[in-house]
């Protein structure tokens, strides 16, 4: 049996890359909470949390695995993002321990797809809007 993937084992690509890469035959797992995710989003996402704010922090989605397999296969091309990296990396090393084989970590998350310019499905509002939308503020 392999040893357990870590953070490092896990492919990043760029958002200008993974706006291509969307363009094809990948998708993309968006990994922010609700609240995030219906303040704005890529088009075409899938979203299942992988943690969620509690009076008491943040707390991991139990249920996480189980919710992407229910609309995800194991062998498909998945851009997984978060607001800026960090919970899109521990979501891609769970799911590369899970048996996922084309996981990739959107680097910068949607605070850097909404910095390139690429969230104009989001309609009229201005870029630093959509940033603090999706910032999570403690």
């Amino acid at each position: 049996m392999d040893a357990p993937k870590r953070p490092e084992d896990v492919a990043t690509v760029t958002v200008m890359a993974a706006k291509d890469l969307l363009g094809s035959d990948h998708c993309y797992l968006d990994v922010r909470t609700p609240e995030e995710y219906n303040k704005s989003h890529i088009d075409n996402a899938f979203h299942v949390p992988y943690m969620f704010f509690t009076q008491q922090g943040r707390v991991k989605n139990p249920e996480f695995l189980k919710e992407v397999s229910s609309i995800l296969k194991k062998d498909d091309l998945i851009i997984v993002g978060c607001n800026s990296g960090g919970r899109a990396l521990r979501a891609c090393v769970d799911l590369v321990n899970a048996g996922y084989e084309h996981v990739s970590n959107m680097e910068g998350g949607y605070s850097a797809w909404v910095d390139a310019g690429l969230a104009a499905a989001a309609g009229d509002k201005p870029a630093e809007e959509l940033k603090t939308f999706c910032k999570f503020r403690p």
